[in-house]
């Protein structure tokens, strides 16, 4: 069995923000045989990455991709020399996270609270389902 990893890189949220993609990159993998820490360790040439959330799937990271690519940006290594070949890394639209997580309380039942503000554990969350569905 496979993990699903989704981490997060200051250092590459920063770089994202300054070369035009934006601040909302996260990278979505798999770790096969080792730890989601260990796969990421050192990935797109940055060191400072942290795993949010962690599942156990059973499919390929081909897969997993493509699953993703359904619903949201996947950032295209090619483009950007500093990724070199880096495939995973997710561009996110926060107001369509926002929307799912209001959908999601008001099918609940429950009143959104007035200060409602997507935190990185519910991006995490959010990628994990899509990437499973």
């Amino acid at each position: 069995m496979a993990i699903l990893y989704v981490a997060t890189s200051k250092s590459l949220q920063e770089w994202g923000a300054d070369v035009g993609l934006g601040k909302n990159l996260y990278k979505v993998g798999l770790a096969d045989g080792q730890t989601a820490e260990d796969a990421v360790a050192g990935f797109a040439n940055q060191s400072d990455w942290v795993v949010l959330k962690t599942a156990e799937v059973e499919f390929a990271e081909d897969d997993l991709l493509a699953r993703l690519g359904r619903k949201e940006k996947l950032v295209d290594p090619n483009y950007y020399p500093k990724l070199r070949g880096a495939q995973g890394i997710v561009k996110i639209n926060l107001t369509a996270i926002e929307n799912s997580l209001l959908v999601a309380l008001a099918l609940e039942g429950k009143e959104p609270p007035k200060t409602f503000k997507v935190k990185p554990a519910d991006i995490a969350t959010y990628l994990i389902n899509n990437a499973v569905k």
